[in-house]
């Protein structure tokens, strides 16, 4: 049975098409607070997890994938009204898939790559950047501001797993 957390998860993939649904349709008041609940659904789902010991192996897969759904969803429709560069999406996809590879590898030689605060803060400085973006998307300024940070703390966050894990590519 899923526990707490999981079903907080499983919520927030289910919030994505919803906020998507809002800012597609110009709702982007609406948009934006289906988007805050569901970046909030994610501390929530890991105090749940953390507290009441409801870690589970479907919570390591689904939790960071939901992230990853969430945020890329926004940068997506940022793309496609023209306030952020596609390239930016494209280092973000570049750093997930890199950080999945080197995880895979360390599962193979039994070992599991935990979060790091890079990648913490990389998530946190991302979530709330593009919900500056939602509520103030027209100013160029902060446009540019979200997705410098964004690419830089994706950058950081990436170089420092296979820092931290270049042992796994001992073979």
């Amino acid at each position: 049975m899923h526990t707490t957390a999981s079903k907080i998860t499983i919520v927030r993939m289910v919030l994505v098409p919803v906020f998507l649904a809002l800012v597609y349709t110009g709702h982007n008041v609406a948009g934006f607070v289906v988007y805050t609940l569901a970046c909030l659904s994610d501390y929530a789902d890991g105090y749940v997890a953390r507290h009441y010991n409801q870690i589970t192996d479907f919570g390591k897969f689904m939790d960071p994938l939901a992230d990853k759904i969430l945020v890329l969803a926004a940068m997506c429709f940022f793309v496609e009204r023209g306030l952020m560069p596609g390239w930016a999406v494209a280092i973000v996809l570049f750093r997930e898939f890199a950080v999945s590879g080197l995880r895979l590898l360390a599962v193979e030689q039994q070992r599991v790559i935990a979060a790091g605060w890079s990648g913490k803060i990389k998530t946190a400085s991302t979530m709330v950047g593009l919900g500056l973006m939602l509520l103030f998307g027209s100013s160029q300024t902060l446009c540019l501001l979200v997705t410098a940070v964004i690419v830089v703390t994706t950058v950081w966050s990436g170089v420092e797993y296979f820092i931290r894990n270049k042992d796994v590519f001992r073979d």
